[in-house]
């Protein structure tokens, strides 16, 4: 039988495979009024598409603790019981087509406050118009285009932390079965990993212990609503690519592959079920050197020196790519992103170049 396909159970919860759906941003929520970050046809269409095609675990797009917690003001959000009935509508049909529903969930942090890729992606001013002031570890601007955030009062950490609870909570009452937190790509549980963005000289800053304060007090606060049987994900940016562009490795080297294993041990003592684990986001400007699984050494090296299940992403493209990736023992399960985009149905069509079955819902089935 093919790897691929194969069922992955964590706690108590069988996934149907190993071809997950990775988060993917659709900037295409309402930006204001009742149904500001609440999904709609479209969410529904695009995720729903990927549970016809095969995917064992659906994840949303990063979905917003707080309204100020989104990346551009059309980012879903779930700190509403209207957005939670929405989530429950979309969640029952990926359930009947044999999919996992997941739920990630994340908080821009500095790069919040950010027009939609289309529109140019730049920061958005506040005061007056869809803008609103950002918020972060650290007042540092993410780039020259973005203005320098406020830096969060202890009581700020902590209402965010208590967000991150009560949208899981939600998740739950919507009938998500996985919670990733998105703690990579530059936003803000990201952005107290990394010296990089923090600065703070107080508990949340400084040392590594510090720098990872924050994200297991968000750890803790959602394992403690999210059920005992039901696992939680970490998505972590393994790497800043700073050291790996630092011609003599002196200097400000950021988050580094070395932290991301420290994190991982603790992320597990914490009860962090699977590590997700892709690269970069939170410096701009710096050289990543992409190319076919470019991403995957970093998910084998945590697998290999804590013993986590991991996920592996970044440029995944073909089916007997992402089998070598598990027969060689380099992670558990592979995210698809673009490439789902490209062909919804590649887990259909993985199956039948690998010799496994997935079985297509029955309006289908004349096509497989």
């Amino acid at each position: 039988m093919s790897a691929l396909f194969e069922p992955l159970t964590l706690r108590s919860l069988t996934i149907p495979n190993r071809v997950w759906m990775a988060p993917m941003c659709q900037y295409s929520a309402a930006a204001d009024g009742p149904d500001t970050g609440v999904p709609n046809d479209w969410h529904l269409a695009h995720l729903a598409a990927r549970a016809v095609g095969g995917a064992g675990l659906v994840l949303t797009e990063a979905t917003a603790v707080s309204p100020e917690g989104r990346i551009s003001p059309a980012d879903l959000g779930l700190w509403n019981a209207r957005q939670q009935e929405a989530f429950a509508r979309i969640n029952r049909l990926l359930t009947e087509q044999g999919a996992v529903a997941g739920l990630q969930i994340a908080h821009a942090g500095r790069k919040a406050s950010a027009a939609a890729p289309w529109d140019g992606g730049g920061s958005l001013p506040a005061g007056g118009g869809a803008g609103w002031t950002a918020l972060a570890p650290s007042a540092v601007p993410f780039s020259d285009d973005f203005p320098a955030p406020d830096e969060m009062t202890a009581e700020q950490i902590r209402a965010v932390v208590g967000q991150f609870a009560d949208t899981a909570r939600r998740a739950l009452a919507a009938g998500f079965k996985v919670v990733e937190l998105h703690g990579a790509h530059g936003y803000l549980i990201n952005e107290f990993l990394s010296p990089h963005s923090n600065h703070r000289t107080d508990s949340y800053g400084g040392p590594f212990d510090n720098r990872v304060r924050f994200a297991l007090e968000i750890v803790d606060a959602v394992r403690a609503v999210w059920p005992e049987e039901l696992p939680l994900l970490f998505r972590v940016s393994a790497t800043d690519w700073l050291q790996e562009n630092a011609a003599d490795g002196s200097g400000n080297v950021g988050w580094t592959a070395d932290e991301t294993v420290r994190l991982a041990k603790e992320l597990l003592a914490h009860g962090v079920d699977l590590l997700d684990t892709s690269t970069g986001g939170n410096v701009a400007g710096v050289r990543v050197p992409t190319g076919p699984g470019y991403q995957v050494p970093f998910a084998a090296r945590v697998r290999q020196e804590t013993g986590m299940p991991v996920a592996a992403v970044g440029l995944i493209t073909e089916p007997r790519q992402a089998e070598e990736i598990l027969t060689s023992g380099q992670a558990d399960a592979v995210l698809l992103g673009r490439e789902l985009l490209r062909d919804p149905y590649w887990p259909a069509r993985a199956a039948r170049e690998l010799g496994a079955a997935v079985t297509p819902p029955p309006q289908y089935g004349r096509a497989w």
